[in-house]
């Protein structure tokens, strides 16, 4: 590992076409563009959340090294969504994939809109916690001061998710 590395995790999701699929190559896109994913959580289904008139999700959580910054992170990463057909209609809608910056180091990123890490709604949602706690539960959130694995412990979420 380079020593300008820096471990972000980001949790990816699809609820439209050929779901596994789609992840797959997104993980593939993550390497190429983003850094070496050194963990990839299994995969998860998982009820819509939000928005629950929709198909269900295939979520997995990823961890990269990377030598980018957090804005370029997430700049490949809606690269890649766009070169993987997704389009943005309505909040929390149906998608061929997401890609989530959920955390990066212990790094506090506060961009309004554009981005915000850590995630500002990892914590309240198990959609999230479930995957990211297999590859990263010892992590600690930056803001909360509590491990991913204790933040899923105590969450009162009871959307169904389930490792498959």
């Amino acid at each position: 590992m380079d020593l300008d590395s820096k471990k972000v995790y980001l949790l990816l999701g699809s609820n439209l076409g050929d779901r596994k699929s789609i992840v797959e190559q997104a993980i593939e896109q993550i390497y190429f563009r983003i850094g070496d994913i050194f963990a990839i959580s299994s995969f998860y289904e998982t009820a819509a959340w939000g928005k629950t008139d929709q198909p269900d999700f295939l979520n997995v959580a990823v961890g990269v090294n990377t030598n980018l910054g957090p804005m370029d992170v997430l700049e490949h990463a809606l690269t890649i969504e766009r070169e993987l057909g997704r389009v943005r209609h309505d909040k929390w809608g149906s998608r061929l994939i997401d890609i989530d910056v959920v955390l990066y180091d212990q790094l506090i990123v506060d961009e309004g809109m554009k981005l915000q890490i850590p995630h500002p709604q990892m914590q309240y949602r198990k959609f999230v916690l479930a995957p990211l706690a297999e590859i990263a539960g010892a992590e600690i959130h930056p803001l909360l001061h509590k491990s991913i694995s204790e933040i899923l412990d105590i969450l009162e979420d009871n959307l169904s998710v389930a490792k498959i």
